[in-house]
């Protein structure tokens, strides 16, 4: 089995370099996929139900995918439409494809699933004891349902339910960013161990890739291996950068919770192709004992004035002058890429660096604070699969837990694609290294005392990656990821990462401890 999988960026809207996405649609990819939504910035647009994104650019993005999906005869899966993954969301992007179908003569079969979950399903729910707050989160209650807009992150069933009624073009509300990528191998019986990871490795498309960027990768999964290639001029990938996504918005780095089981990627290996290609083996999948799907409900408590600072950093400062017209240069491309001329970018832009933190800039605005987060469960799975109609019905997920309903639209069937050659295999004789150094300090930092270190030792002298993000709304992970043994046993012996660094004694608590990697 071969099947490739392209996804052209980590965020519908978010923008992408085309040049780029046509060498993956060169490719000839079986299913193009890409997230719409996210948490990140917080719950005001599952609140309010109020993308984040602009119409303009999301149309910019779409319109390219509809045609080169269009031109491919492949399926399109897009998740968490309008940033939230509501019903409103859904069907804002569903206006959006029409639009574009129309001004394009593009003919597809549109499939859009709802996640809303009404307030009295939730309910009963909460009164038999199958819903339950996830780890770190505050305590709910029955009430609190009515008083939010509570949507639930689906798995890859309802997905795949939409893919065998023959959808060419599926939106779906709030989704588990994986599944969008995992939903059609998994149909078709790849490795689920190796189909999650790959999903995982590319659900934010080239935020993997050195330098991090909203560009695509493309994936060729086979038996016991997927390569996962940066597609963007000027972009690599090492198996570093490949293994440090893993542990992105992740409490634990080497187990990842589905609805329908754990990733388990404790003995995935990475190994470098080429500059732009790592290959993965290793991982597998454990499947649950019973079916969840997360909550997300957001209610409005009070409104947030938020202050942007500067920067302290010595090494941002000094390179400011280089980062700022750079940066100008990047958004200008981008205003001019999404509104066409019609709007104008700044004509000028200061480079003086300012020494000492000041606010930037300062905004007032309405802000939805997320109030419940929650898992609900049920025993047993159970499939069905609702008949096409014209209006939105009520369908039992597997897990007959929560519903997701869904629309099918049928449009006059495309031109049948011309046959796609299959691809050769490309053999990589390389492998990794099994043999480790002896632990000892780097050379600037000889020796370390205990909870100290030379004053001009920082952790880029032990660390290739330091990063701090969120794993969900109640958890903050920070990821160190050292340069090889020698240096992780060196920034181990100084003490300096401990508890009372991330969690001091005023802090109400503290679930993650720090421990050496298997």
């Amino acid at each position: 089995m071969e099947l490739c999988i392209l996804a052209p960026t980590g965020a519908l809207g978010a923008g992408f370099d085309a040049s780029a996405f046509a060498t993956g649609v060169a490719a000839r990819p079986d299913v193009i996929a890409c997230d719409a939504g996210s948490t990140d910035s917080g719950p005001a647009a599952l609140g309010s139900g109020t993308p984040k994104l602009s119409a303009q650019a999301v149309t910019r993005d779409l319109r390219i995918l509809l045609r080169a999906r269009d031109q491919l005869g492949v399926p399109l899966v897009i998740g968490s439409c309008g940033t939230s993954g509501r019903d409103v969301g859904v069907d804002w992007v569903a206006d959006i494809a029409r639009a574009i179908a129309a001004e394009e003569k593009l003919h597809f079969k549109l499939g859009l699933i709802y996640s809303d979950q009404s307030t009295e399903r939730l309910e009963e729910l909460y009164d038999a004891g199958r819903i339950t707050p996830l780890a770190n989160a505050p305590e709910i209650d029955r009430e609190l349902f009515g008083r939010s807009h509570p949507v639930a992150m689906m798995g890859v069933e309802p997905i795949q339910e939409a893919l065998q009624d023959g959808c060419d073009v599926i939106l779906a509300g709030r989704a588990s960013d994986t599944a969008l990528f995992a939903a059609l191998p998994h149909l078709k019986g790849a490795d689920p161990g190796l189909t999650w990871h790959m999903a995982k490795t590319i659900e934010c498309g080239a935020a993997c890739a050195i330098p991090p960027s909203a560009n695509g990768l493309l994936v060729t999964l086979r038996e016991d291996h997927f390569d996962v290639t940066a597609l963007a001029d000027g972009s690599r990938l090492t198996s570093r950068s490949v293994a440090a996504h893993t542990l992105c918005e992740n409490a634990d780095p080497f187990h990842i919770a589905e609805p329908s089981g754990v990733l388990d990627t404790t003995d995935a290996t990475y190994e470098a192709v080429d500059d732009r290609t790592v290959r993965v083996r290793g991982a597998r999948y454990v499947p649950a004992d019973g079916y969840t799907n997360k909550l997300e409900g957001a209610e409005l408590v009070g409104y947030q004035t938020v202050i942007i600072d500067g920067v302290r950093d010595r090494i941002i400062i000094d390179t400011l002058p280089e980062l700022l017209p750079m940066a100008k240069h990047y958004f200008d491309a981008k205003i001019e890429d999404i509104f066409s001329g019609e709007v104008a970018p700044p004509t000028s832009i200061s480079t003086t660096a300012s020494t000492a933190p000041a606010p930037s800039s300062r905004a007032t605005s309405p802000t939805r604070w997320i109030r419940g987060n929650s898992e609900c469960s049920s025993p047993s799975p159970r499939r069905t699969r609702p008949p096409p109609t014209s209006s939105p019905r009520s369908s039992p997920t597997p897990a007959a837990t929560c519903r997701f309903p869904s629309t099918t639209a049928w449009s006059p069937p495309s031109p049948t694609p011309t046959p796609r050659p299959r691809r050769t295999e490309d053999r990589c004789t390389a492998s990794p290294s099994t043999t480790s150094p002896p632990a000892s300090p780097p050379p600037n930092c000889s020796a370390p005392p205990p909870r100290s270190c030379d004053p001009m030792t920082s952790l880029l002298d032990y660390c290739s990656l330091v990063r701090s993000k969120n794993a969900g709304p109640f958890t903050l992970t920070f990821d160190f990821m050292c340069h090889d043994e020698q240096a992780y046993e060196a920034l181990v012996a100084t003490g300096f990462l401990n508890k009372q660094l991330f969690a001091p004694p005023t802090t109400s608590f503290w679930s993650t401890t720090l421990s050496p990697s298997p």
